[in-house]
């Protein structure tokens, strides 16, 4: 009796697994966002390099920015490869000078806008997490001292007190958070509406808990536009105090002073006007162009 060789069982094949789909996070899609900003993305790159710039301007600046000379050939020198942005009326040079204050501006902005926001978000997310007479009370207050002539509070504060950087920073910082404040405020009281915070009052977590880890985060973008903004404030602030002789003083060099001093020598020495001014334009600029950036990229309604 004939039997059947048994049938060798086909090998089964398995189908392909499906290589796994890398997730973008939130952050990844506003970098990218902002990247394709090519106004903002240019403004990032130029404010990386007055950023390097202004840190090594001991290395970079050919020249001390207060080495005097008073010989006559070194006096209001035009533009040369010597001196690329010229001498003013003592013989010092310009681009030296301007890297040194640059380095002035950018730091005075940079803690400026940190003491600002600081105190901006303490005070808002106070206000938009208590609510209540807490919230009632903290934004009169906020009306108040936005109803006040901030600019000669700041320049009474500086005469009255020690002439300094550090001063001029924390003044500055000190008189520009109520915007902050209220901007904290809204995204607060907008944020604690929403359902993962109502579960998180649910599950027993505390208001200062739910503040820390689920609002402040996700309030973070319009707060970091604000701070680039602020810093962009800041520098314009300390610029306008400068110029009118309440900022950084003599012997430390400072746009804004430069530009005050340039002022007397506009006819035959133009380059002492318009080399601080293109500098301060450009910084202010940047500051703004970026934070029009990051406000855009972290828009959820833009395209991916």
């Amino acid at each position: 009796m004939n039997t059947l060789a048994p049938t060798p069982a086909m090998p089964s094949v398995q189908p392909p697994l499906a290589r796994p789909v890398a997730s973008r996070s939130y952050w990844s899609l506003a970098w990218k966002r902002f990247r394709r900003n090519r106004i903002a993305f240019v403004s990032l790159i130029v404010l990386m390099v007055l950023t390097v710039s202004a840190v090594l301007a001991p290395v970079l600046a050919p020249y001390p920015p207060d080495a005097i000379s008073l010989a006559p050939d070194t006096l209001l020198l035009p533009l040369s490869w010597e001196h690329p942005l010229g001498t003013d009326e003592l013989g010092r040079d310009t681009f030296s000078r301007i890297l040194y204050g640059a380095r002035v501006s950018l730091g005075v902005g940079f803690v400026a806008a940190i003491v600002s926001i600081g105190i901006g978000v303490m005070i808002g997310a106070t206000a938009g997490m208590l609510g209540g007479w807490i919230d009632a009370t903290l934004m009169r207050f906020v009306d108040i001292l936005l109803s006040l002539p901030l600019f000669f509070i700041l320049m009474i504060a500086q005469t009255l007190l020690p002439t300094g950087i550090l001063t001029i920073m924390i003044i500055i910082g000190l008189i520009t958070w109520m915007d902050v404040a209220r901007l904290c405020r809204a995204e607060f009281l907008q944020l604690r509406l929403r359902e993962y915070t109502v579960a998180a009052h649910v599950v027993g977590a505390s208001q200062w808990r739910i503040a820390w880890r689920h609002l402040l985060p996700n309030a973070s973008g319009p707060i970091i536009v604000a701070g680039t903004l602020r810093v962009a404030e800041a520098i314009l602030i300390e610029s306008t105090l400068s110029f009118i002789g309440l900022g950084i003083q003599p012997p430390n060099a400072s746009l804004g002073s430069m530009l005050q001093k340039g002022l007397t020598r506009l006819l035959d020495a133009p380059w002492l006007v318009w080399a601080p001014g293109v500098a301060i334009a450009i910084t202010a600029l940047v500051f703004n162009f970026i934070g029009d950036g990051i406000r855009d990229s972290l828009d959820v309604r833009q395209r991916r």
